[in-house]
C-alpha cells in the first residue's frame, strides 16, 4: 500500500486481531513499526511476522493504563526511531453487563483501557508527531461508538468518548495549524477473539454470547479491517466505517435518530437473549 514507506508507525494492542494485522500490513508497505501488547506472547508472534517480511521492527509489553510506562514508551521509540509519524491506539477490552449489576471496578477497567489508553497515547506522542512534520493519530472507537446496545453500557461509554474526544482532536490540530492529522476508526464484527476474551457481569452466559457472536456477528476479517483502515488514513478521512454492518448500521442509526433504540433493544433481545 503506498503512503508508509519511511514512516514509524506506533501500534498498541498489536498481539492479535486488528492491531496486529495493521502492524503487519504497515510492514508489508515499507514503514517501520513500534508494537505493543499486554499479551507477550501474541506480541512475540507479530514481532516475528514483521521480521519474517524484513520490516523494522520494536516491540515492547505495554499496559495503555499505566501513564508515566506510556510516556517513557513514547520516549523510548523515538530514540530509537528517532521520529513518529503515525500512532494507532488500537488496545482495547469488552465486557458485558448491565449498570444495574455491573461492579464499579468493571467500568472504571473499560474506561481505563478503552478510553483512558487513547487518551494516553495520544497524549503522549502528540509532540512528537507535530515535531515530525507529517504526524497522523488513528483512533480506535467501535461501531458501538455510534449507537449503544443493552449490556454494553460501559464499553458504550468508553467508545462514544473516543470518538468525541478524537473528533475534538481533529478540529484542534486544524484550528492550530498543526502538521498532525487525524482519524476515528469505527469497526464493526470483526473475526477477532475479544469476545473470547471479554469479561462478563454475573448472571451473563459468556459461552452463549461468544458462540452467537463469533458465528454470527463477525463479518470482516481482521485483516481486511487493516487495510480498509490504512487506506483512510491514506486519504487522511476523518472517520472510517469498517465493515459493511457498520455501514449499513450507520445508515440505520441516521435516518431513526433515537428511534433506533427500540429496534436493537427488540433485535438484541431475540438474537441473544442473555447478553444482559
Amino acid at each position: 500500500m503506498e503512503g508508509f514507506a519511511g514512516k514509524v508507525a506506533v501500534v498498541t494492542g498489536a498481539g492479535s486481531g486488528i492491531g496486529q494485522a495493521l502492524a503487519i500490513e504497515l510492514g508489508r508497505s515499507g514503514a517501520a513499526v513500534a508494537i505493543s501488547d499486554v499479551d507477550t506472547e501474541g506480541l512475540a508472534v507479530t514481532e516475528e511476522r514483521l521480521k519474517a517480511i524484513g520490516a523494522s521492527v520494536k516491540a515492547d509489553r505495554l499496559d495503555v493504563t499505566e501513564r508515566e510506562a506510556f510516556q517513557a514508551y513514547a520516549d523510548a521509540v523515538v530514540e530509537h526511531f528517532g521520529k513518529v509519524n503515525q500512532v494507532y491506539n488500537n488496545a482495547g477490552i469488552a465486557y458485558v453487563g448491565d449498570v444495574e449489576v455491573m461492579p464499579f471496578k468493571d467500568i472504571e477497567r473499560v474506561m481505563d483501557v478503552d478510553f483512558w489508553g487513547v487518551v494516553n497515547g495520544t497524549k503522549v506522542f502528540l509532540p512528537h508527531l507535530i515535531a515530525s512534520g507529517d504526524g497522523h493519530v488513528i483512533n480506535v472507537s467501535s461501531l458501538f461508538g455510534i449507537f449503544s446496545v443493552p449490556g454494553q453500557s460501559a464499553y458504550n461509554s468508553a467508545k462514544f468518548a473516543v470518538r468525541g474526544f478524537t473528533e475534538a482532536l481533529r478540529q484542534e490540530m486544524i484550528a492550530n495549524g498543526h502538521p498532525v492529522k487525524v482519524t476515528a476508526v469505527h469497526p464493526g464484527g470483526i473475526k477477532t477473539a475479544i469476545m473470547r476474551n471479554a469479561t462478563a457481569a454475573e448472571g451473563v452466559d459468556k459461552e452463549g454470547l461468544t458462540k452467537t457472536f463469533d458465528q454470527r456477528l463477525t463479518i470482516t476479517t481482521p485483516e481486511k479491517a487493516a487495510r480498509e483502515i490504512l487506506t483512510a488514513v491514506r486519504k487522511n478521512k476523518a472517520r472510517v466505517l469498517v465493515g459493511p454492518d457498520a455501514k449499513i448500521l450507520d445508515i440505520l442509526v441516521r435516518l431513526t435518530g433515537s428511534g433506533y433504540q427500540r429496534l436493537f433493544t427488540t433485535a438484541v433481545s431475540r438474537l441473544v437473549p442473555n447478553a444482559h
